[in-house]
């Protein structure tokens, strides 16, 4: 197995994806380390993949206490309001707010330690029954009763492909999306920017960038084995 390898490959992948759309701004690598051994994990570290990423909050707490100032950490997964306690104030993005519940809570815990949240807002623009997320078309009014929060912001959208081979669904879901997020931008809501873009996985992540994602979440593409 060749992580090395493997991160080379996608940056060129990457940088393919942004030349086919006319890009030049940077776009994050975010390494999720689901069920990965840490001697894989510092190799992708030293390659310089400084944000990791987990669904669980559990696991994202070990590779907290494993891993301290070494990394900045993502919450990718979805959030149960009980478990916000145990990250709130040590992860750069929460990218799954996907109800005014678990708003509310993170808004709590940020206003007692005086400080802000980052959070981006998990829509579900495919509207399967098998994800969670807000649906594109009451994105704006969840926005706007997010806005009494004060101590949460809101910095972009997150999304997940449906899981088909059918490549024009898959940009359409991501395309939808990303006029989702210029539509919110152009509010210009106090506490809310579109600065991140959070679609793309192992199989999709070049469509995404494509279709302008700023943050791949990759697992499988970084750690499966490489002949290489």
């Amino acid at each position: 197995m060749s992580v090395k390898n493997n991160i080379y490959n996608i940056r060129e992948n990457i940088e393919l994806a942004k030349q086919k759309s006319g890009r030049k701004d940077d776009v994050m690598l975010l390494c999720v380390t689901k069920m990965v051994d840490y001697d894989l994990i510092d190799q992708a570290l030293e390659e310089g993949l400084v944000d990791i990423a987990e669904n669980k909050v559990q696991e994202l707490v070990k590779r907290m206490d494993h891993y301290g100032e070494a990394a900045n950490y993502h919450m990718i997964g979805r959030m149960q309001t009980n478990k916000v306690k145990y990250i709130y104030d040590k992860v750069k993005l929460i990218h799954s707010l996907d109800s005014i519940k678990l708003a509310k809570e993170i808004n709590k815990r940020a206003l007692n330690s005086d400080m802000i949240v980052d959070v981006l807002v998990q829509v579900n623009a495919s509207k399967e029954s098998t994800k969670t997320g807000i649906f594109l078309e009451n994105l704006d009014e969840f926005i706007y009763d997010c806005l009494e929060l004060t101590n949460i912001r809101i910095r972009g959208l997150m999304t997940m492909a449906p899981d088909t081979e059918d490549e024009k669904l898959i940009r359409t879901v991501f395309r939808d999306t990303c006029e989702a997020s210029e539509k919110i931008d152009a509010h210009k809501y106090e506490n809310v920017d579109m600065k991140y873009l959070s679609m793309g996985m192992t199989n999709d992540y070049g469509l995404a960038i494509e279709e302008g994602s700023n943050i791949v979440r990759l697992g499988t593409a970084i750690f499966k084995e490489s002949k290489n």
